[in-house]
């Protein structure tokens, strides 16, 4: 029996770890935040910012920059608050009860981003629409508070089974995830071409109806009162700061951490700039890139599930080395796509890579961290990540805005500085020595 489950998950069956409610119900909460950040993140937040200001070639890199501000604002929240994150779960024990508060919420400004969206005014907030300042507004608390839950959520896998079953249970998370993207797609049936506005109260609908299983199902394992300590707000920071005291007792962890934030940059801000890039670099209509998205959704599914497997046959870090590898080659495409099949290949490529860099990342983070400091390391995790989401789309946004009056070649040279973050974090990733554990 493992410690804090109600049920024995000894020796199951794969169906049986698939069909476990619990594991089902945490799985569907990755199909509707996923919604969330196909619907809202990568394609209607961007096309709605394009249709809005990308009037011309130069004012279409206005726009990039935008997107990548917005999303660096977020990240940087995120930033500040994931080290009080991970303090609350090893102190309180408590995973589903933040996960139901921080979702609600992104919810709400979902739904705020359709009802601003709609605002006639003529106000201009410096220099910026009144309405079109709310939507970016909402749109970054929305985003914080989905990130903010994810913490929660990953850190909640460790419940559900034992350390041999981790790689399955991510691997079946992250695909049942990407079901959610396919699914989130069927708001374009409503949107069309044009008004992308109109995708974010139902894509808000939807982010809460598919979150209600695991609000009602899933069960915390609190921490008694009596064992819990007095917390304040830079208790957070202190423990990290004591963390990276003992950084060479967790060598390993460390490493790892910084190999996953140049890998993370490329990641977060491809899935920020795709819609834009593929519709304002490549030349594809926003139908277009809905079946590319499609596609590439399909093969992130596939990758999900085949890296679930690949990663508990040889391990989690050498399925990240393949991840690394793919990733490159997929960004190379990319940067240098003169025709659309090039960037079908890549969108497709990258698609393999998304999700499998979830399922191995996730795993290998269970893999090294002792389990009394694992949501302390989550919260690290995301640390490390969102650091990375804020110069990935940073970097993006100032090399856009720079070079704007060169068109086209602003994107395509900020994009190529990703391949340079991949590059560094497969190497860094290859001096991770987990030989004895997480103590090397």
């Amino acid at each position: 029996m493992k410690k804090g489950s109600a049920i024995d998950i000894q020796h199951r069956s794969q169906l049986a770890i698939y069909l476990s409610l619990p594991i089902l119900s945490w799985a569907f909460y990755d199909f509707a935040n996923t919604i969330f950040s196909s619907n809202i993140n990568t394609i209607f937040f961007p096309f709605y910012m394009d249709e809005v200001l990308g009037t011309n070639e130069v004012m279409q890199q206005v726009a990039s920059t935008f997107i990548s501000y917005a999303n660096a604002i977020a990240s940087l929240l995120l930033v500040i608050f994931s080290p009080l994150f991970g303090v609350w779960i090893d102190n309180t024990g408590y995973k589903k009860k933040f996960i139901v508060w921080f979702a609600s919420i992104s919810i709400l400004f979902t739904f705020m981003m359709g009802i601003f969206a709609n605002v006639q005014t003529t106000t201009n907030y410096s220099g910026v629409p009144l309405s079109l300042f709310l939507v970016v507004a909402s749109f970054v608390i929305a985003k914080f508070f989905f990130n903010s839950s994810l913490v929660f959520y990953d850190s909640m896998m460790g419940d559900l089974g034992t350390k041999e079953e981790m790689p399955l249970i991510s691997g079946f998370g992250v695909a049942i995830g990407y079901l959610g993207t396919l699914f989130g797609l069927l708001v374009y049936l409503y949107v069309g071409n044009s008004d992308f506005h109109r995708a974010f109260i139902p894509t808000a609908i939807l982010y809460l109806l598919f979150s209600l299983p695991l609000f009602f199902i899933n069960k915390d394992t609190p921490i008694p009162k009596s064992q819990r300590k007095s917390l304040k707000f830079l208790d957070g920071y202190k423990e990290i700061l004591q963390t990276f005291k003992d950084m060479k007792q967790y060598k390993a962890i460390f490493t790892f951490m910084i190999a996953y934030f140049f890998l993370n940059d490329a990641i977060a801000t491809t899935i920020a700039m795709m819609a834009v890039y593929a519709t304002a670099i490549v030349g594809f209509s926003s139908g277009q890139f809905i079946v590319l998205y499609l596609v590439s959704t399909v093969s992130t599914i596939i990758g999900s599930l085949a890296f679930g497997y690949i990663t508990k046959s040889i391990g989690a870090k050498r399925a990240i080395t393949i991840v690394a590898l793919i990733m490159i080659i997929a960004l190379v495409f990319a940067v240098f796509a003169t025709a659309q099949w090039m960037f079908w290949l890549a969108g497709s490529l990258f698609g393999i890579s998304l999700g499998s860099m979830w399922v191995t990342s996730r795993t290998y983070i269970i893999e090294l961290s002792p389990n009394e400091k694992r949501g302390q390391f989550f919260g690290l995790f995301a640390f490390s990540g969102k650091v990375s989401s804020i110069i990935g789309p940073a970097v993006y946004g100032t090399v856009t805005l720079w070079m704007k009056d060169y068109g086209t070649l602003a994107s395509r040279v900020a994009l190529s500085t990703l391949i340079v973050m991949t590059v560094i974090g497969l190497l860094v990733h290859l001096k991770v020595n987990d030989k004895n554990g997480n103590s090397k």
